[in-house]
């Protein structure tokens, strides 16, 4: 897929709930992941605790699909659940590694599910191996369930405390042992996890606080970077573990593309940010134009940002099928040069004699905006502008974004005009990174910035061979 695809992917989503009371948990993680579906379309799972056991069952596809034919149904009440949705940052895209990853150790039965990407995994599992651990999966979220196994001497919590300053990367963790649902963020903040609860007294912990709207949950907090959050028959508590960053490393693209308009990270609403880009791009880059349209989904916010400050009409000029998944696999080579024809259509009313402006939240290969570009002026627009609502993208990501080689990237090698030029636009303008921040202005923590400006929380491990291609 990522040789196909021309579009940032979403790492993953977690969910889970703490309910005495409830014990309908399997339904509530079931809506809490439909609310995450955007985070991840390969695959699904939901484990349940119940009796000192752990149920769970995983599948390759949308969540609706995944628990269609009444399977849901087959879950046994309990009082914890977990849940997972998955774009394979590491490890393939397949049926094994799913999550979350369920076994029996130290600390009696677990499980696990991790939205992040670490960088040292094969260091870990190298380790692990040397001592006779034995790998079910080609993922880093086993590593990261059976280091914390390892470590723990029969008791979870000692386990995480001791494992997580090993751990070089990414990770958002939601555990569940028999009794306990734990939350746990990276020392640098990098993926996002919330804490909520409902007026019938369960926790929520979910990657975004659109998904604690799904279920009826309150808002209660945001985990912070490097918080270990346990909840149990005596309430909530937490521990911090060693190592804790100085400096919050937040992944600003949450900002920009991953998480969903309606969800508030780390104090910031993410649909203010995205209309305060498209503001930006008013006064920054202005173009002269009949009409502004975003790319949908993403960019309609921010599109209309940029029509409230320029006072050009907000127009839609492409049309979505919203029938086909952002993972759209295309089986060979026609089909995959006609998936955006598939995917989007230009609205040729709309736009026929027009000067069009098209907002977008990024440019990764440019070969998707060269076909809307194209589709655009197939369809009579007269002029084409493209505004971008960050940024060019000049390094790849080890944190949980699928862009892994300088060599996907077309600002890697290529600047703004040039860009342009490709794309056949009649013009191509960015954000820079300080208008970036300005978007986020008012949110609880920093920013990594390395796809940007190449400064990363941690090095860069394994892509400098890559990079020298270029040079």
């Amino acid at each position: 897929m990522g040789e196909i695809c021309d579009e940032i992917h979403e790492e993953c989503g977690v969910f889970g709930v703490y309910s005495p009371e409830n014990r309908s948990v399997a339904n509530t993680v079931y809506y809490g992941l439909y609310a995450l579906q955007h985070r991840g379309q390969e695959s699904a799972g939901i484990a349940v605790a119940y009796a000192d056991k752990i149920t769970y069952y995983k599948g390759m596809g949308l969540v609706a699909d995944v628990f269609a034919g009444g399977k849901l149904f087959e879950f046994p009440e309990g009082d914890i659940a977990i849940g997972h949705v998955r774009y394979s940052t590491t490890g393939a895209s397949q049926l094994l590694n799913a999550q979350p990853v369920v076994f029996a150790g130290k600390c009696g039965k677990v499980a696990v599910a991790h939205n992040g990407n670490l960088t040292n995994t094969k260091q870990l599992r190298d380790e692990m191996i040397s001592k006779n651990a034995v790998f079910q999966t080609s993922i880093d979220s086993e590593v990261i369930a059976v280091y914390i196994n390892s470590l723990s001497d029969g008791d979870i919590v000692t386990g995480i405390k001791r494992a997580c300053p090993m751990f070089k990367g990414s990770y958002a963790l939601v555990i569940m042992t028999e009794n306990k649902l734990i939350a746990v963020r990276d020392p640098y903040g990098i993926r996002p996890l919330c804490i909520g609860e409902t007026l019938s007294g369960d926790y929520i912990v979910a990657s975004e606080t659109c998904a604690l709207d799904a279920v009826g949950a309150n808002f209660l907090r945001d985990v912070k970077p490097g918080e270990i959050v346990i909840i149990d028959d005596s309430g909530l508590r937490s521990e911090f573990m060693d190592g804790v960053a100085e400096k919050s490393a937040m992944c600003i693209f949450e900002y920009v593309y991953f998480a969903r308009h309606d969800s508030v990270l780390d104090g910031k609403s993410v649909y203010e940010a995205r209309k305060e880009a498209g503001r930006l791009l008013a006064r920054h880059c202005p173009a002269d134009a009949d009409l502004v349209s975003g790319v949908p989904d993403s960019g309609n916010v921010a599109a209309r940002g940029y029509a409230e400050e320029s006072g050009i009409p907000f127009v839609e000029a492409l049309a979505k099928n919203r029938y086909v998944g952002r993972t759209f696999i295309q089986p060979d080579q026609r089909q995959r040069e006609n998936s955006l024809n598939v995917k989007m259509n230009a609205l040729r009313s709309n736009v026929n004699g027009k000067r069009v402006i098209i907002i977008d939240d990024s440019i990764v290969r440019g070969t998707t905006m060269r076909k809307i570009v194209k589709m655009l002026k197939d369809a009579g627009a007269s002029e084409v502008h493209i505004r971008i609502c960050s940024p060019i993208i000049k390094h790849p990501c080890h944190l949980g974004i699928d862009i892994q080689t300088y060599s996907q990237l077309i600002g890697a090698y290529k600047n703004e005009k040039q860009i342009c030029e490709s794309l056949g636009a009649d013009s191509v303008r960015y954000l820079t990174v300080n208008q970036l921040l300005k978007t986020c202005k008012g949110a609880d923590v920093d920013f990594c910035l390395g796809c940007f400006n190449g400064e990363y929380p941690y090095p860069l491990d394994g892509y400098e061979a890559d990079k020298l291609k270029l040079e």
